[in-house]
This record gives structure tokens, sequence and C-alpha cells, in this order.
């Protein structure tokens, strides 16, 4: 579906992705690892047309996308959550979610993709009309992460989604991103949570200082000695169980 070939990315004068390679299929959940630092954001953003690559090509379903602008990219099916939310504190839930609908072919879907993601979230049905401010740390990331469904994408990008959130809320928001995959949305996830991310992950992707070292299944990454010692801030225990 989507596929990175040699991208090479600066801010300023120093080279933050060094010729990253890889290549997530259609309908899979991909995680994104790596330290603070090692290129995780500013791989998505530019994904999501945020920032151009000096060299290299993206390609969605054949087609390249390196140098199209950010709302060209959503067009084609393309949606990042920033880290952050970045929600519209003084506009109330549903307008927050309406706003993820701008683009024409989302705007005519509107009432259907409320009704979807009210399905998903039920609790932002319930609060459609409180301002986003108003609304708990929990609550305000089903709600960027909703904002992003509206926009009806075939790859959704997720830059931490857990951060911030107590663990009971942590679980749920899990769950809701398998669901939206099995609701037929691919998944780009960068996490914090390691462990989380790559047990429900079915591609998972190690970046080191601009570049992709290591890929493979999730399961395969829970397994390998470099991952564990290297990002899962854990001990294993004698069944192989990650334990925090």
């Amino acid at each position: 579906m989507l596929e990175l070939k040699d991208v090479v990315v600066h801010r300023g004068q120093l080279p933050v992705l060094k010729g990253v390679n890889l290549t997530i299929e259609e309908g899979s959940i991909a995680s994104l690892i790596g330290a603070n630092g090692a290129g995780k954001t500013t791989l998505l953003r530019t994904i999501a047309g945020i920032l151009e690559p000096v060299s290299g090509s993206i390609s969605l379903n054949g087609r390249k996308i390196e140098s199209s602008m950010p709302h060209d990219i959503v067009a084609m099916g393309i949606v990042l959550v920033p880290e952050g939310r970045q929600l519209f504190s003084s506009l109330t839930v549903e307008d927050n979610l309406k706003v993820g609908s701008y683009l024409p072919q989302a705007r005519s879907a509107r009432h259907e993709s409320l009704d979807k993601v009210y399905e998903v979230f039920p609790r932002l049905r319930e609060r459609r009309n409180q301002l986003a401010r108003t609304l708990s740390g929990g609550e305000q990331q089903m709600l960027a992460i909703a904002r992003g469904l509206m926009a009806r994408p075939k790859l959704l990008m997720l830059d931490e989604p857990s951060l911030g959130l107590a663990p009971v809320v942590v679980a749920n928001i899990f769950s809701t991103i398998r669901e939206i995959n099995k609701q037929g949305a691919t998944i780009l996830l960068v996490e914090q949570n390691v462990v989380h991310s790559l047990k429900i992950s079915h591609q998972g992707f190690v970046i080191e200082n601009g570049r992709v070292v290591l890929s493979g299944t999730g399961e395969a990454l829970l397994k390998d000695e470099h991952t564990k010692e290297a990002y899962f801030g854990t001990y294993q225990d004698k069944s192989g169980r990650a334990n925090q």
C-alpha cells in the first residue's frame, strides 16, 4: 500500500531521516518504534506532506506522493493524528468532528461518518455538545482519533495516542485501534508503549538514527533480543512475557 524508498529528510542542515526504506501492507497495523529523536515523528510528518524529502520516494498504491501538498495527501486517503491531540478547544465535540470532514468527498459523507465515529466512540456522542477543552485527557484523545476518521482515511497515522493517559484508558485506546483496523483502515502507529503496540501489530519497524534497522512481525519483534533490551523498559520472565 505505502512504500518508502531511500527517503532522506533534513531539518535545516541536519539530516534526520537518512535513507528510510519500508513498506506498509494494506489492511495491517504497523508499529514504528525507536528512541526519542530517532526520526519517528519526522517520518509521519513527511508521509503526511508537512515535510518534503531531500531525496527518495514515497508511493501510495504505486502513485508517488512525496511532492504533494498535505491537503492533497489527505484527499488520497492518508490522515495524521498528531501527538498532543491539537483540538480546537473552544469548539464543541461535534464541531471538531465536522472540521475533520472539510474536503469535498468527506463532507458529502459527513452524516454517515458521524454515525460511524459515534458508534466507535459512544462517549463522544454523549458529549457532542460539550466544548473540547472540558473533556478528560482520554476523551480528548478519542476525539482526536475520531476527527481523523471523519476524513475517511485509507491509512490512519497515530503519533503517541496513549501519551499521558491512565493505564485503563490506554487499554481502551489500543482496543479501539484494533477495532478501527478491523473496519478496514490501515494503521501506522508511533507509540511509547512498545509492548502494547507490537502486540496488536502485524508489522513492526525499528528506527535508529534516521534509518530502519530492523523489521518483522509484531510478534517477532517482541521476541527479538535487541528490541527487548533497547526499547521495552521491561524485563522478561521465564515464560517470555514482558513485565513492566
